[in-house]
């Protein structure tokens, strides 16, 4: 491809409403185009590089068993109100209505769409396992679209489903994708942790995150470096510890001043933060929540939403506290009634500690669960963090920021269930279908590909999914004979298959080796008046600094050395 014909042009300066490197990078060398807040135009360039990441994943997909189909973007809300999904996305989903006011959505996903096509086709054990997977747009209405290509509105994913007739089928399904994915990964050339994740809208039990680790990650990792645990902040778990033992003392109330945090309350009593009680105050549904956890933790509010099943879950303003009748900076779950309240596990292992007696500039010492307040549930609600302690050894946990790249689900029976897709199991007994779920997002990955590999000047791509493997740099190209020579090259490489972008425009070396550092193609071949001295091109890799003159008969022959160098390095 010649770069005089390329469609879409690179910017000089960096666009103000970019704010993150992929979001620079990708505006600033005209591979995306925004149309709307979370709405992007793909480019030539940009395209080439989802197509090698949807080649990938298809052969990963095929060789695991998968066959692809296409389900359709335009859904009948009838489906996810069945599955009382459509609470669960709430405003992220697209509804719309056709011409004879049936309501309709934009899929946001297809577990809906693809339960009740196996209900239809499914009807006996013989007919699994199934693996089903497409590649489809969709459509998610999020409330602030930011970074580019990470947080959209309309985006392309690699969906599979996975059809079991039991728990033992799903997990054989389930570790068959895990592996698929590994394998994706390293063939795009992005090395990506594994994490236990929250299954969030989509439901379900275990299931695990895929993320490219980057300091300029949305998501928070914590992890153990002794024993390789790993977990998303959202589901994370750490060991809480558990103070000295003493016994329970009697309640004492004493005068607390204008003391209403934590910090403050610490202070003023000289006692730690994990001899004190905080008390949240949440509204769940309408419906208002008491929420306890130890003074030194904070509410993980994912772990909070998914034990209480709600749709919508808020900190209570101050409206809604003064409503509930809760002294803000001195609420205790002491004496409280009529009112959901949820305790921390934590709170269980120890004695004797501080909380607000419900009145203003009081607070009670000594107070002890469960002789002085009830708790609807006790829970693991609290978020862990670097420095705790690890849950499966003594290692202490560390944080790293990373994308998500993949997302694998065991949803199990409930979608099946709902949609009545069924089979016969041997016996002639009819039971609902195991189901998996397992995505991909394209162009968060082509995203995530440039966060974790890009410097000053612009990306670095690897090889595999470079949009080219060669960026051909002709330099004082008139009555030099360096036109007549670039041409020939060009053919050449193009000819022995090589995938070849062609700087052939009238410009300044110095715009030229911008661009080419910009665009991130892994290779760059210069020739120039100075390179022909000596018969040869300069070949200079993207990732490294230092170039080499190579002659002209040995070019392609060093070529496809690196590129296959390349493939196989980033192969499983």
């Amino acid at each position: 491809m010649r770069i005089s014909k390329l469609f879409g042009k690179t910017q000089r300066e960096t666009p103000t409403e970019a704010d993150t490197a992929s979001h620079r990078i990708l505006l600033r060398s005209g591979m995306i185009y925004q149309v709307a807040a979370g709405i992007y135009s793909y480019l030539p360039l940009a395209w080439r590089v989802l197509k090698k990441i949807e080649n990938i994943i298809r052969d990963e997909m095929n060789a695991a068993g998968g066959q692809e189909l296409m389900m359709p973007v335009l859904q009948p809300l009838e489906l996810w109100q069945q599955t009382g999904r459509d609470r669960a996305f709430g405003k992220g989903l697209f509804v719309l209505y056709d011409r004879k006011e049936r309501e309709l959505c934009l899929g946001p996903t297809h577990e809906e769409v693809v339960t009740r096509l196996a209900g239809q086709f499914v009807k006996s054990y013989r007919d699994l396992p199934l693996l089903l997977y497409q590649i489809q747009t969709k459509f998610r209405d999020e409330p602030r679209p930011r970074a580019g290509l990470l947080r959209v509105r309309e985006f392309t994913m690699k969906d599979l489903y996975s059809f079991d007739i039991d728990e033992a089928g799903l997990e054989r399904s389930y570790q068959k994708m895990l592996t698929a994915y590994q394998n994706i990964y390293a063939r795009c050339g992005l090395p990506a942790l594994i994490v236990e994740a929250d299954s969030g809208a989509i439901g379900g039990k275990d299931s695990h995150e895929f993320m490219v680790v980057t300091e300029t990650g949305e998501d928070e990792i914590i992890y153990c470096p002794g024993c390789h645990y790993s977990a998303n902040a959202d589901k994370a778990c750490s060991v809480k510890g558990k103070q000295h033992k003493e016994d329970p003392l009697a309640l004492e109330e004493v005068e607390t001043p204008g003391v209403t945090t934590i910090k403050e309350l610490c202070q003023f009593l000289r006692i730690s933060p994990d001899h004190t009680l905080k008390a949240v105050f949440y509204v769940a549904d309408e419906e208002p929540v008491f929420v306890v956890v130890r003074g030194d933790l904070e509410v993980n509010e994912v772990k909070l939403k998914n034990l209480l099943k709600c749709v919508d879950l808020h900190m209570a303003s101050e409206e809604e506290v003064a409503k509930a009748g809760i002294v803000a900076g001195f609420a205790s779950p002491v004496g409280l009634t009529g009112m959901k309240t949820i305790v921390d596990d934590s709170v269980a292992s120890g004695v004797n500690y501080v909380a607000g007696a419900n009145q203003p500039d009081r607070h009670l010492r000594n107070v002890n669960y469960p002789r002085d307040f009830r708790a609807d549930i006790v829970a693991d609600i609290a978020r862990a963090c670097a420095g705790g302690k690890c849950i499966r050894c003594d290692g202490e946990l560390m944080t790293t920021h990373g994308i998500e790249v993949g997302h694998i689900f065991k949803l199990g029976t409930f979608l099946s269930e709902r949609l009545g897709a069924s089979f016969t199991d041997p016996d002639g007994v009819e039971r609902p279908i195991v189901m998996g779920c397992y995505g991909i997002g394209i162009g968060r990955l082509l995203a995530a590909a440039i966060e974790q590999n890009h410097d000053d000047k612009g990306v670095i791509w690897p090889l595999p999914i470079a949009p080219y493997h060669v960026y051909l740099c002709p330099l004082y190209r008139e009555n030099t004979g360096v036109e007549e020579a670039a041409e020939k090259l060009y053919h050449d490489l193009e000819a022995a298959g090589f995938e070849v972008l062609f700087d052939d425009r009238q410009e300044s070396p110095g715009v030229k080796f911008n661009d080419a550092d910009l665009l991130g193609i892994p290779m760059r071949v210069t020739v120039s008046p100075r390179t022909l001295k000596e018969d040869g091109v300069e070949l200079k890799k993207r990732s490294e600094k230092e170039s080499e003159i190579i002659s002209l008969k040995d070019i392609l022959e060093r070529l496809r050395a690196l590129v296959e160098e390349g493939l196989k390095t980033q192969s499983c």
